[in-house]
């Protein structure tokens, strides 16, 4: 044995060669290293994208694994499903309002049709048509029974087809058309990110003349000084009001009731049809169910003569008072308004600002085929206007917050049933 050694010494023999033993448990050591490293970079790229993702609104639905989901997303390739807005235009006669009431044929909404058109078109399953929240259906405002709009935006998830808005119209009937489409951010809501709203309410401008002056409807034109006198009134609204009497089912003290008015004036009359009319602006933050028409219906009662002046800063107070509701007809969507969110993604190079300037036009046009013949003929032929000025004698403008709650308890079965038919922005 000593002699053996001694050899290996003299000889300088080299260490034996790793045999395949040897070079196999080299491999499973450094086999799960090299798995765990492959997984790492395998999951700080997935993190990446799951984070970006997050940042839109989605959740990674590829991290759940699964040969559903991946046979799912193959089919989504071929028509991949987007958050978008779309800007919606329509006449509101012969509609119970812009909101759709599920399980009820009754009462025949815009939304059932733009559904059915959206279902038609191939932009989302019947399925998503029957549940709504599927495809995260929501509007910027609910407009109400007879009420039109020019710039409503809705936003939801679509299959994103070629010639989309073509397709959606040939399914719509031609007093509600899809002027707009823009992508947006996956956690998109039009009603919550919708930092204001502009409506208009078109009118005679008869309305204004005073109850003592007998004046032919057709024959009656608004001179300078009434126009100022109006202007001067609906100015008073600007600012943060209290306009519990403005609408129903609000206390004095809910803290609900106090909205902000940005702004309200009266444009130059015009006439149309031998009538003369004119349109009111008013854009705010957001507005409760009937307040505009409450807000014109009092400055009317104030011009005509029936009240006083005083009568304003006595109505945003807690006292009760009886504020008379303008019709419905007239009352008109124009805008809303998304400052915040242009101003975060409107230039982030990856989404357009929600700006309709290049849909000026169509909007204009579409205002002028449908919506304003609507309010002149039906203004003449139901006189909806008239009928209702002759009303305005039977309101007591002076009564007490006592006899106020008296007269509402006699009335309140006939007012529940009239419906609502003005414009109302929440969900309250």
């Amino acid at each position: 044995m000593l002699r053996w050694a001694l050899r290996v010494v003299s000889r300088g023999l080299s260490a034996p060669r790793p045999c395949w033993r040897w070079r196999t448990v080299r491999a499973m050591a450094e086999g799960p290293r090299a798995a765990v490293a492959g997984q790492t970079k395998r999951l700080n790229s997935g993190a990446e994208v799951a984070e970006r993702l997050e940042e839109n609104g989605h959740q990674d639905k590829r991290l759940k694994g699964g040969a559903d989901e991946e046979g799912a997303e193959d089919q989504g390739k071929k028509s991949p499903k987007r958050k978008i807005v779309l800007l919606m235009a329509y006449s509101g006669k012969g509609y119970h309002g812009m909101q759709r009431n599920m399980g009820s044929s009754q009462f025949k909404t815009i939304e059932d049709d733009l559904v059915s058109a959206l279902v038609q078109s191939g932009c989302i399953p019947e399925n998503h048509g029957e549940d709504m929240k599927k495809m995260s259906f929501q509007r910027c405002a609910r407009t109400d029974k007879g009420v039109s709009a020019a710039g409503q935006i809705v936003s939801l998830k679509v299959r994103l087809i070629d010639d989309i808005l073509e397709k959606i119209n040939n399914h719509l009937p031609s007093h509600i058309r899809i002027l707009g489409l823009k992508r947006v951010t996956g956690g998109f809501n039009s009603k919550n990110k919708c930092d204001a709203r502009t409506y208009s309410y078109m009118l005679p401008t008869f309305a204004f003349a005073h109850k003592d002056h007998d004046v032919q409807e057709e024959v009656y034109r608004l001179d300078k000084e009434t126009l100022d006198r109006v202007n001067k009134l609906l100015s008073c609204y600007k600012g943060t009001h209290n306009f519990h009497n403005f609408t129903s089912q609000k206390g004095p003290r809910d803290p609900s009731a106090r909205r902000y008015i940005m702004e309200m004036y009266c444009g130059e009359p015009f006439v149309r049809e031998n009538m003369e009319f004119a349109v009111i602006k008013v854009k705010g933050q957001s507005f409760m169910m009937h307040q505009i028409r409450k807000m014109i219906g009092l400055v009317i009662a104030i011009v005509k003569g029936y009240a006083a002046e005083s009568i304003l800063e006595r109505s945003w107070g807690e006292e009760k008072v009886d504020v008379p509701k303008a019709p419905g007809l007239g009352l008109v969507l124009e805008r809303v308004h998304f400052e915040k969110y242009n101003r975060r993604f409107g230039n982030d190079g990856l989404h357009e600002p929600l700006e309709w300037t290049e849909e000026e036009e169509k909007i204009a046009v579409f205002k002028e085929q449908y919506i304003y013949p609507t309010i002149i003929n039906t203004e003449r032929e139901e006189k909806s206007m008239a009928n209702w000025l002759s009303t305005l004698p039977i309101h007591d403008f002076n009564s007490s917050a006592v006899e106020m709650q008296a007269n509402n308890k006699n009335s309140k079965n006939s007012s529940d049933l009239e419906g609502s038919d003005g414009c109302g922005d929440d969900s309250d």
